[in-house]
C-alpha cells in the first residue's frame, strides 16, 4: 500500500488538489470481497481510510456499496456497516447487486433474494446518511472556499458553489460569479448541503 501512501501525501502537501478522496468499498466483508476479486481486506480499507483522515483532517472520503451480492448474509452486511462507522463517510454511492449476463457473479450459487436484498440495503443506506449528516454538520460555521459553478435553479437570486472536499453550498449571487473562487461562510446544514453566504465584499 505504499503508492497509496505516497499519494496521500501528495494531496496533502498540494494546496492545489481537492481535499476529496473516492475510496470504493463494494463491501466491509472480506469473504464478499474475495468473492468480487478485490484484492484488499476490510482491516486494509480502514487503515488506509484512517490514514488518510490523518495526514489530510480536512478530506471528504466517499464510497461506493453494492448490497446484495451472491452469497451475502447478514453477518457480511454487519461487517459493511461496521466500516461506515469506523471510517465516517462523508458520502456513499450504494447499488443494489443485479447479475449481469456472461459475468461470474451471474452464474454464482445464492443468489439473494430481493427481499433480503432490500433490507440489507435500507440499513446500509441509513447509515451511510447518518455518517453523511455527521460529517457535514460538523462543518457549520466555518469559512470555506468555494467555486462558483452555476445558477441556482431552484433558488431564485442565489449561486451555487463547490468546495474543495467536493461538498455543494447555495449563497446569495448571480451569473456574473460563475467561474470565481469566494470564501463562503456555512450556515444552514441540510444534511448533504449547505445554505451559506460569502463573508467579502469581492463581489
Amino acid at each position: 500500500m505504499q503508492g497509496s501512501y505516497d499519494l496521500i501525501r501528495v494531496i496533502r502537501d498540494n494546496p492545489k488538489a481537492a481535499r476529496h478522496v473516492h475510496l470504493p468499498l463494494q463491501s466491509g466483508s472480506d469473504r464478499i470481497l474475495k468473492k468480487m476479486n478485490r484484492h484488499y481486506t476490510k482491516e486494509q480499507f480502514i487503515e488506509l481510510a484512517l490514514k488518510i483522515r490523518e495526514e489530510i483532517p480536512d478530506v471528504s472520503i466517499t464510497t461506493d456499496i453494492i448490497v446484495g451480492f451472491p452469497g451475502e448474509t447478514a453477518e457480511d452486511i454487519q461487517d459493511t456497516l461496521d466500516v461506515i462507522d469506523r471510517v465516517g463517510f462523508d458520502n456513499a454511492y450504494t447499488f443494489i447487486y443485479s447479475p449481469r449476463r456472461g459475468t461470474p457473479a451471474a452464474k454464482m450459487p445464492d443468489q439473494v433474494p430481493a427481499d433480503v436484498v432490500k433490507e440489507g440495503f435500507n440499513k446500509v443506506l441509513t447509515a451511510v446518511q447518518e455518517s453523511a449528516r455527521t460529517r457535514s454538520a460538523a462543518l457549520a460555521g466555518r469559512v470555506m472556499e468555494g467555486l462558483v459553478e452555476e445558477v441556482n435553479g431552484q433558488k431564485e437570486g442565489y449561486v451555487t458553489c463547490r468546495l474543495s472536499n467536493n461538498m455543494i453550498v447555495h449563497v446569495p449571487g448571480d451569473a456574473s460569479m460563475i467561474g470565481r473562487f469566494v470564501p463562503v461562510l456555512l450556515e444552514d446544514c441540510r444534511g448533504f448541503y449547505y445554505f451559506g453566504k460569502i463573508v467579502d465584499d469581492q463581489k
